[in-house]
């Protein structure tokens, strides 16, 4: 007759998950706060950081005032970071560093606010608040501590979330010119160049701008055309002063010689309008 083990083994597995939970619960309820810090310590050691976080919570407000204090609340911080919680992390890191002003760990705390703010920041077509928030923690940073080894670290960060400001700002400016909103598309483009002069991408955005500033030209009243192909011509005379062997010249030429044309054009009507009124 065969025997089966597996209730038996289901039994023992439910007994000693059910001690374990037991013996947490046991401890966070026992109010005794030498063995809630002893143990928070040890839950935070070994990785366990939603028992610590459960654990320091509730001796925080005991220890304040007092030595334990400052590594509680900065391991505190610690755990709402690893489990994710960034937000409160980017909080709790910051708060550490106003209230422990001398501690030994507030480089290290002002630096994770930052990087907690970092984390939260999204694909560049989303709110892009947080990477706000995250550069400016960081400069913050470089400004307090410009001698700290972090600073090359928060550099390179703050380089590769500007692109991702940068991406957002010239996808916005794409947007208008699609919706042949040209007006604020021209204005985004020129913002885009002021904010990033050192961006890769120039060479696209002044193309854009000469196609936004002619089709705003050729889609306008009668009485601005004259200014607005002027201003065309002025934007591709920048193209070609800046990138005179581009792959985008066949189409630059093809607008100057049209805006050129309709400025003659332009002329001549006008012309033709005094000389009729001059023999009536």
């Amino acid at each position: 007759m065969k025997i089966s083990f597996l209730p038996f083994i289901f039994l023992l597995s439910l007994v000693c998950l059910t001690s374990c939970k037991t013996e947490f619960e046991t401890i966070r309820a026992s109010g005794d706060t030498k063995l809630l810090f002893s143990r928070a310590e040890e839950y935070y050691e070994a990785g366990d950081y939603l028992k610590a976080q459960s654990l320091y919570e509730l001796i925080i407000g005991s220890y304040r005032g007092k030595k334990e204090a400052e590594q509680i609340y900065f391991k505190y911080a610690y755990t709402h970071y690893h489990l994710k919680k960034y937000i409160l992390g980017a909080y709790y890191f910051k708060n550490f560093a106003n209230t422990f002003a001398t501690s030994q760990y507030r480089e290290e705390a002002d630096f994770m606010a930052a990087y907690s703010n970092y984390k939260l920041s999204p694909t560049y077509r989303l709110d892009q608040t947080y990477t706000a928030k995250a550069i400016e923690g960081f400069q913050l940073f470089v400004n307090t501590y410009p001698s700290s080894e972090r600073v090359s670290e928060c550099n390179r960060i703050m380089d590769e979330i500007r692109i991702k400001l940068e991406q957002k700002a010239f996808a916005e400016a794409e947007l208008y010119y699609d919706l042949k909103q040209y007006q604020s598309a021209m204005r985004s483009f020129e913002n885009l160049l002021k904010e990033y002069p050192d961006t890769k991408n120039e060479e696209r955005i002044r193309y854009l701008m000469l196609k936004t500033s002619y089709l705003f030209a050729d889609n306008s009243f009668l009485d601005k055309q004259e200014d607005r192909f002027r201003s065309t011509i002025d934007h591709y005379n920048t193209f070609k002063a800046k990138f005179a062997s581009s792959s985008f010249n066949k189409e630059v030429e093809n607008i100057y010689k049209d805006s050129t044309k309709k400025l003659k054009d332009l002329g001549n009507d006008r012309y033709k309008n005094k000389s009729t009124r001059f023999r009536s």
